[in-house]
C-alpha cells in the first residue's frame, strides 16, 4: 500500500475512534467521610471510572465531539476497608443541548436513595463490562446508567427512540439479579425506587405517554424556542397533557418523579414569560400532577 494512503487511512481510523464515544462524563469521588487513608486510591478510582465511561463504545453510532452527551456522576464514599471494598451513594445527572442556543437542558437528576452502592475496586486492575455477565458490581452499575442516559437522550430526539437502550439497561438488571449485590431486585425496594424499578418505569407500556412527552417537550418545544418562542412554549405546555394522562392512571409513577426532578426549575423559567391565560392553564395542570413542586409553580402566575 502507498505510504501516503496508509497514513491517511490511519488518521481516518484514529479520528473515528476519538469521536465515536457517546458520553462526556465528569466523575466526582467524594471521600471526606473516610479518614486515615492515602487519597491516591480515590484519585485512581475517579480516573478509571472516567476512562470507563468515556472511552467505551456504548452504541454502534458515530458521535462527533460536540454531540457527546454531557453527564456527571458523583460517588459519595462512606466506607473503605483499606483494601478493595467500598461503600457509598450515587448521584447522576445528564444534559443535552437545546438547538440554536448555548443552553443545556437536564434530562436526568437522580440520586440512589434506597440502597447503598457496594463494590470492589483494585488499583491497576482494568474496569471491564461484558454483556450478559455480572463481573463487577461497579461496572454493572456504571453500564446501567450509561444505557439509561442514552435512552433518555434518544427519547428526546425521537418518539420512544431510547427503547433499545432501556432494554439493554434491563438486561444489566436481569443479569445482576443472580448476584448478591443490592439494588437490582424488586423485593429490596420499599418505595419502588431502585435500579429494577427505574428501568421498569421507562419500559412500562402505560408510561409511554410520559416518554412521548419528552420528545414533544424537547424536540417540538425547547428546540424551536430559539426562533419561535411562543410556538415552542405552547408545545411544552401541550406536552404536559401526556404527563397528566400518566398521573391519572398512576399518581405516584416513578417516571413522573424523574421528569420533574429534572425539569421543575426549568419549567418555571420557561413560563416566566407568556400570556396570562397560558400561564394559568399550565399552573393549574402542574399543581395537579406535581404537588411536591406546587410552591415553585406559583412563581409562574405571580
Amino acid at each position: 500500500m502507498n505510504r501516503k494512503i496508509l497514513i491517511l487511512f490511519l488518521i481516518f481510523f484514529l479520528t473515528l475512534q476519538v469521536f465515536s464515544q457517546e458520553l462526556n462524563c465528569q466523575i466526582n469521588v467524594v471521600h471526606s467521610q473516610i479518614q486515615g487513608t492515602n487519597t491516591k486510591v480515590f484519585d485512581a478510582l475517579r480516573k478509571d471510572i472516567t476512562e470507563f465511561m468515556n472511552n467505551k463504545r456504548w452504541t454502534e453510532h458515530v458521535y462527533s465531539n460536540f454531540e457527546r452527551i454531557e453527564c456527571n456522576i458523583m460517588i459519595n464514599l462512606k466506607d473503605f476497608d483499606g483494601s478493595s471494598r467500598f461503600t457509598g451513594t450515587l448521584q447522576i445527572q445528564a444534559r443535552r443541548p437545546v438547538f440554536g442556543s448555548s443552553y443545556n437542558t437536564v434530562l436526568l437528576n437522580h440520586k440512589e436513595e434506597e440502597n447503598e452502592l457496594r463494590f470492589e475496586y483494585l488499583e491497576k486492575q482494568p474496569l471491564e463490562f461484558v454483556e450478559n455477565t455480572h463481573t463487577s458490581n461497579l461496572t454493572s452499575v456504571l453500564a446501567f446508567y450509561a444505557y439509561i442516559i442514552l435512552g433518555l437522550d434518544y427519547d428526546s430526539f425521537s418518539q420512544e427512540g431510547g427503547t433499545q437502550f432501556f432494554q439493554k439497561a434491563q438486561n444489566v438488571v436481569n443479569v445482576a439479579q443472580n448476584s448478591n449485590d443490592v439494588g437490582w431486585k424488586p423485593y429490596e425496594s420499599k418505595n419502588q425506587n431502585n435500579r429494577y424499578y427505574l428501568v421498569e418505569t421507562f419500559l412500562s407500556e402505560p408510561n409511554g405517554a410520559a416518554r412521548r412527552c419528552s420528545y414533544r417537550y424537547h424536540r417540538n418545544g425547547l428546540d424551536v424556542m430559539a426562533d419561535k418562542v411562543e410556538q415552542g412554549r405552547s408545545e411544552v405546555a401541550e406536552s404536559f397533557k401526556l404527563l397528566q394522562k400518566v398521573f391519572r392512571n398512576k399518581p405516584n409513577a416513578l417516571i413522573l418523579k424523574l421528569f420533574f426532578s429534572a425539569k421543575a426549575d426549568e419549567i418555571v423559567s420557561i413560563f416566566s414569560e407568556g400570556q396570562v391565560e397560558e400561564k394559568t392553564r399550565v399552573y393549574n395542570l402542574l399543581k395537579e400532577i406535581d404537588v411536591g413542586n406546587a410552591s415553585k409553580y406559583e412563581k409562574i402566575v405571580k
